[in-house]
C-alpha cells in the first residue's frame, strides 16, 4: 500500500470520526424528538465506528506484514564458528 492510500484511508477515518462525533452532538444537545430518529442515529453511529474500526485493524495488517518481513533474520551471514 502506498502512502497515497495511506492518505486517502486516514481522510475517510477522519470523515468517519466528524460524523461520529456531530451525531452525538446532535444527540446531546436534544435533536432527538422521537424514538424512530434516535434508533436512525443510532444505527448511523454504529456503522461510522464499525467502518473506522475495520479500515484501523486493515492497516494494522499492513503494518504487521511489512515489519515482518522486514524483520527477517538472515541465517548463515556473519556466522562466528570457529
Amino acid at each position: 500500500m502506498d502512502n497515497d492510500e495511506y492518505q486517502i484511508l486516514n481522510k475517510v477515518q477522519k470523515m468517519l470520526k466528524e460524523l461520529y462525533q456531530q451525531i452525538g452532538d446532535l444527540m446531546i444537545g436534544g435533536g432527538v424528538d422521537n424514538m424512530e430518529k434516535y434508533k436512525y442515529m443510532m444505527g448511523q453511529a454504529h456503522a461510522y465506528l464499525k467502518i473506522s474500526q475495520d479500515i484501523s485493524n486493515l492497516l494494522k495488517k499492513k503494518e504487521q506484514k511489512y515489519e515482518d518481513l522486514t524483520n527477517v533474520v538472515k541465517f548463515g551471514e556473519n556466522d562466528t564458528k570457529s
